[in-house]
């Protein structure tokens, strides 16, 4: 057993640049798992980051100082970000608050329509019914006050929330602006021998850039065109429901299949099963299938290709370890593990090359 080992630790770890390569990520993941929420601001700040290093880039090029681009696109950031708050908040909170108002009201339909199953078909086991009836008034409180418990801690959280928004932005401006030296800094941390740890992070530092700036047009595209078709509908809560499934394209595959039951049942609600309902159907369809065969390619065609299997299984695992962000940086992560997968075994190619020439 000890031979067997040994002889693993031999094959794998023989090479400086995979020792130092194990030891980045051994470390990297426990400051993750240890300190993940204090470095959460840190993470926030480092995703802005990222997603506005371009349009610096872009405003650098035109001949002007970079601390001056970075401010410039700092500031137009912050405002328009702003201006989209202060505009859309007010109403998506409106909606949000009729939506909550009328749940009950949509509870009783379905609680309604369920009962009436037995007259309409007689094989249809009452005692069945009864217990799925049991379970949907279960899972509806307790959705209610996990909610309810979710918007008061939210509530009591408005101290960090304004740390969020005075540090976070103090951070992205100092990533951007001082981006060499920061960069200079980390470098001088790492051992000399790290070709490993730069060949993983040359291949993942365009496609995390590329993810993240995707991400948010995804977002804003999809979330946007559905607000924009239910509201000529005339679908009651268009913001809100354009929200919701704006955000959905956070998750892949889950986010757009959880996402459809509110629609669903927000249509079936204000409709019932008239043309209206299917009208409102087909708009939604159209806007996922175009999402997930123009929208996706078009905007993460530099995107490592992962099977779906292997995202789901990220989203699942990197979500139960860090929560949203662990969600939001599923795909990159695993596209990281990946890489990772991907060093290793060119490393171990001249090896093994090697061992056949003998």
């Amino acid at each position: 057993m000890f031979q067997v080992f040994k002889q693993w630790y031999r094959k794998n770890f023989s090479d400086p640049n995979a020792v130092t390569l194990a030891i980045a990520v051994a470390l990297i993941g426990f400051l993750f798992a240890w300190f993940g929420k204090l470095l959460t601001p840190v993470l926030v700040a480092a995703v802005f980051a990222f997603l506005l290093e371009w349009p610096v880039k872009k405003v650098s090029m035109l001949g002007v100082n970079r601390n001056i681009s970075t401010t410039i696109v700092i500031a137009g950031f912050v405002g328009f970000m702003a201006t989209m708050f202060f505009m859309a908040i007010p109403v998506i909170w409106k909606q949000s608050i009729g939506l909550i108002k009328e749940l009950p009201e949509m509870m009783s339909e379905v609680k309604g329509y369920i009962h009436s199953l037995p007259a309409q078909y007689p094989n249809l086991d009452k005692d069945l019914v009864n217990n799925v009836m049991a379970n949907v008034d279960g899972k509806f409180i307790s959705f209610l006050e996990s909610s309810l418990t979710t918007a008061m801690s939210s509530l009591n959280d408005i101290v960090a929330i304004l740390i969020y928004l005075i540090l976070v932005p103090l951070m992205v401006f100092f990533m951007l602006k001082d981006k060499t030296s920061l960069i200079a800094g980390i470098d001088s941390l790492i051992p000399a021998e790290r070709t490993l740890i730069t060949q993983v992070t040359s291949e993942m530092n365009q496609q995390i850039i590329n993810y993240i700036r995707g991400k948010m047009i995804e977002l804003f595209i999809v979330g946007g065109s559905t607000f924009i078709a239910f509201a000529i509908m005339e679908l009651r809560y268009a913001a809100v429901l354009g929200l919701l499934v704006g955000l959905s394209v956070l998750i892949p595959y889950i986010g757009a299949a959880v996402v459809t039951i509110p629609v669903v049942g927000v249509a079936l609600f204000q409709f019932g099963l008239t043309p209206d309902f299917y009208y409102v159907m087909i708009a939604y369809g159209i806007i996922q299938t175009l999402d997930g065969n123009l929208l996706v390619p078009l905007l993460f065609s530099e995107a490592v290709d992962l099977n779906p299997v292997y995202i789901i299984i990220a989203v699942l695992f990197f979500g139960g370890l860090w929560g949203f962000w662990g969600v939001f940086f599923a795909i990159p992560l695993a596209s990281l593990v990946k890489a990772l997968i991907n060093a290793w075994s060119v490393k171990k190619l001249p090896e093994t090359t090697e061992c056949a020439e003998q």
